[in-house]
Formats: C-alpha cells, structure tokens, sequence
C-alpha cells in the first residue's frame, strides 16, 4: 500500500474516533435518560421494524450478487455492505439533520439540530415520532438512507471504480438522498405540506436509486470491451436475496406507520398481496410473449410489486395493491425486454427499469386509489400533485446524480483502468502472482 493510501486511511480512522467521542457529548442517546411517556408496543414493534429493513441491504447483497457475472459477485455484494458503514456514521454525523432537523423554508434540515446526534435520545418528539424514542425514529430511518445508495450499484455493477462508488454514496446520501427525505417526510418538507403522499419511499428511495442508476448507467458506460451481457452467477443467492428483501419489506412499509395499530397490518397485508400480484403478473405475461418461467424473473417481479406498493401502503385497500402489483409488473416487464433501451442503456441489472419506473407507477397509482382523495372517488387533485412531484423528483434526482458522478469523475475515474473483468478463476490458479494482486487491488479499489 502506497504512503498517500495509508494517510488516507489513518486520516479516515481518526474521523471515525473522533466522531464517536464527540457522540459521546451530552445530549447524545444515554440508557440512563429520564424519559416522557412512551407506547411501549409501538417501540417494540419499530425496534422489530428498524431490524427488518437493515436486514434488506444484505439482501439485495444476494439478490445483486446472484444476478451479476461470477468474477464480479464478491465486488457487488462488498458496495452494498459497505453502505451499511459509510451511510451509518455519515446519519449520525450530519443526514439525520439534514433529512429531519428543523426546517430550512421546506428545502432542507438545519445540520446544527441534530449535529452527531446532539438531542437525539430516549424521549418522543412529538412532531417526528409522538409514541416512540427519537433516537430509535432516527435509526428507523437510517436504514432507509443504507439501502438507497445500494439499490443504485445495480446500474453500473462491474464496471465502476470501487473508491469512486464510495465518494459517490457519500455526497449522493448529502445532496440527494437527505433533500429529498426532508421535502417528503418533514412536517414542513415541500412536498408534504403540499400534501403529496409517500408512505414508505415511493420517491425518496426507489425513484430516486432509478434515476440515480440512470445517471449512472449513462455516466460510467459500457465496458471497455463493449459486453454488456451477463449471465447470473447463482439464482439461489438470487431468491434468497428476494426472500430476505420480502422479508424486511413488511418493515420498511409497516413499520412506516410509526405505531403498531391498524395502520400497521394494512400497510402489512398491502405489501404481501402487491408483490405476490406482482409476481404471478410478470411470469404470466413471460409465459404469454413466448419466454419461458424462471424463478429469476418471478424473483424480479416480486421485487417490482414492493418497490410500486410502498407508497401507497397504507393509503390503500388490499384490492388497490392487487392493481399496482400487476400493473408495476407489466410495465417494468416491458421496459426490462425493451431492446430499444438496452441497446442504449448499460443498465446492468435494470435498476431504472424496476426501482425507476416501478416508484412512477406506484406514486401515481397512489393518487388514484388513496382512501381519502384519490382520483377513484372523483378528486383529481391529488392526482395532479402526484404527477408534477413525480416528474420534479425524477428530474432533480437525475440531474443532481449525473453532477455528482461528473465530480467524482473529475477527482478520480469512474471505472477501473480498462473495464476489463477481474477473473476469480485466474485467481484460484495463481493466487501468489504479483501481477494477479495489482490487477485485484486496482479493480477492488484497494
């Protein structure tokens, strides 16, 4: 390892220490905290809930992981994990303010409010989290922040610089991820006091990773040897991924409602019925235009029908997620066989075409079939807000994420050296040689 390598990561290591003292700092969680009131079944139910979500990121690990050529498995899974490390520490010192400190005029959260979790501790804040400790609202949420980020390494999976991923998810979760968080579920963020409705990240995650993955898509490029066709390594890591994101999904909607009431088990039984509406839909419609079933589709489409239901959970009626289930499915099945778009797009695993175009569907249908305002019972106008949030966070989500990835370019390479494959199998013959380990570490970022 070069000199300018190990300060980097001296320099890095002494951030993580002296954050954690500053942490330390009064005001910061303390078990020992007098605490007002809280609702003991609501925390216990989002502590389960905070475990559920986190518990999709090393699911879309696998789910990624099996998906994606075999030389580059470990590479992909390592970009969602390392989310799990940069975006934690990154929430406690200042996104957890930026997405839910006091509001700055609707646009953004005060970073001096919760600055290293300063004020966020065992007691409620009713204008966030009334029934719950803030500080277990503000894990809740930091799961979503993890996930965001990974959900976008699909787009440019084995062909972006590992390092460059990292200064990427770093500035994205400031610049993108946290305005966003803020203007959709702050008290006072933009789109919520216009009454724009995202129960669980119809925007704020799966539209956002969709047009960030298409940015990046389009940023990185194809390879350097012009192949873009890859053959998944393992479909079992692949419906294990599905099985532990359906898993953790029932928290990142359910648990979206803050309290264990009735709000809860719909949103619950929403999200099931969706994804399995989704699924049926994609393999019929395969089975229809002459493909055959696989279980890596019925995966994919599983996967579509939660990314369409989660904002509209807990505003719908079971028969309105049979709908967006199947709907989300037939369009992200169109676009994913589109050859129109994959000969334009280097969108390795059909991160836009899923989590993209799968959050429009399900913020528009969300207009549509909400319980109270939906277009369905007469009222357009919460159809009309939808729409134009809907084109305004895909625009500012693009543009923002194709201006991060020209800065990161700018400083260091997108890509490896030649966007040529690491080769496992070359590796398990010569482990020793010199040339096999420079050519590793420049591919691994290392």
């Amino acid at each position: 390892m070069s000199s300018r390598k190990r300060l980097t990561a001296l320099a890095a290591l002494a951030v993580v220490i002296i954050g954690g003292a500053l942490v330390s700092v009064p005001g910061a969680v303390s078990p020992t905290t007098t605490v007002d009131p809280i609702n003991n079944a609501d925390t216990a139910w989002m502590l389960a809930s905070t475990a559920l979500v986190l518990l999709m990121t090393p699911g879309l690990a696998f789910f990624y992981g099996g998906m994606i050529s075999r030389q580059h498995v470990v590479t992909t899974m390592f970009q969602s994990f390392i989310a799990m490390g940069v975006v934690s520490l990154l929430w406690v010192a200042v996104a957890f303010s930026l997405s839910f400190g006091d509001s700055l005029y609707g646009l953004i959260g005060d970073p001096r409010t919760f600055f290293m979790f300063k004020n966020v501790g065992a007691a409620p804040l009713p204008a966030l989290a009334p029934t719950i400790p803030l500080a277990l609202f503000a894990l809740f949420q930091m799961k979503f922040a993890i996930i965001t980020p990974a959900l976008v390494t699909g787009s440019f999976a084995e062909r972006i610089k590992f390092s460059s991923f990292v200064f990427f998810m770093i500035l994205f979760t400031l610049f993108v991820y946290a305005p966003l968080a803020h203007w959709t579920w702050h008290p006072d963020g933009l789109l919520r006091k216009w009454g724009v409705l995202d129960f669980a990240g119809g925007t704020v995650v799966h539209m956002t990773a969709g047009f960030a993955g298409l940015a990046g898509a389009l940023a990185v490029g194809r390879r350097g040897d012009g192949n873009h066709h890859v053959i998944p390594a393992n479909i079992p890591f692949v419906l294990l991924g599905t099985g532990l994101l359906w898993f953790g999904w029932f928290g990142f909607n359910a648990g979206s409602q803050l309290a264990a009431d009735g709000g809860a088990v719909t949103a619950f039984l929403t999200t099931n019925t969706a994804a399995a509406a989704a699924m049926v839909a994609w393999v019929l419609v395969d089975v229809i235009c002459g493909r055959r079933a696989s279980a890596l589709n019925a995966a994919i489409g599983s996967v579509v029908g939660l990314v369409a239901v989660t904002p509209a959970a807990g505003f719908i009626t079971v028969g309105a997620s049979v709908i967006i289930g199947a709907v989300a499915a037939l369009i992200s099945n169109w676009a994913v066989n589109a050859q129109w778009l994959k000969s334009r797009l280097a969108d390795t695993l059909d991160v836009f075409a899923c989590h993209g175009i799968g959050g429009v569907v399900g913020m528009l249908l969300t207009a549509v079939f909400a319980n109270k305002g939906g277009a369905i019972s007469g009222d357009f106008s919460l159809l009309f807000k939808h729409v134009t949030a809907t084109v305004f966070v895909g625009f500012f989500a693009f543009i923002m994420s194709a201006t991060l990835y020209r800065i990161v370019g700018f400083i260091s390479s997108l890509t490896d050296f030649d966007n040529e494959p690491l080769d496992d199998a070359a590796a398990d013959q010569d482990e020793g040689s010199p040339e096999l380990f420079a050519k590793r570490s420049a591919v691994h970022g290392v």
